[in-house]
């Protein structure tokens, strides 16, 4: 199986696991909805440049921030912590169950899942006079990976 389908199916997992698990633990609908998209916020970053851009997305869109979240919520035993680190697990397993990845600092639509994944329009609009400068390095790393895969004879 292609490794790009399994990220994709342990998104599915992901956003399962955590959606079942939030609201067994009991949260409400409107918080679930409320904290849903809650870290794509992080692509304001992208006005500050790709660095900036991918290196403040990447940050909210790994595991990392939600599983240590999750934990600490249940030593603490304050489930509500337990309950946003369960929402924003669902988002990252919607996000890679949909082929969004994470991001490299050479532009937006260049994940870890493969170029072009980039979200809707609408999203690069939020991003605003950064959308030209992001298509024109997501089209210049096209052309690179091209030349790469004409000299590897990977046509």
């Amino acid at each position: 199986m292609d490794p790009k389908t399994i990220l994709r199916l342990e998104g599915v997992g992901l956003f399962a696991a955590a959606t079942a698990a939030y609201f067994t633990l009991g949260g409400p609908v409107w918080l679930f909805l409320l904290l849903a998209l809650a870290p794509d916020v992080s692509m304001l970053g992208y006005r500050a440049g790709p660095v900036v851009g991918s290196r403040l997305y990447n940050a909210f869109h790994t595991t990392v921030g939600p599983v240590a979240l999750g934990a600490a919520g249940v030593l603490l035993g304050v489930t509500p912590l337990v309950w946003v680190a369960l929402v924003w697990g669902a988002h990252i397993g919607a996000d890679r169950a949909v082929g969004y990845g994470l991001k490299y600092p050479t532009g937006f639509t260049d994940t870890h899942l493969g170029s072009g994944t980039a979200r809707t329009d609408s999203t690069v609009e939020l991003l605003g006079d950064t959308t030209e400068q992001i298509a024109s390095e997501t089209t210049e790393r096209t052309q690179r990976a091209e030349l790469f895969d004409d000299e590897a004879g990977r046509v």
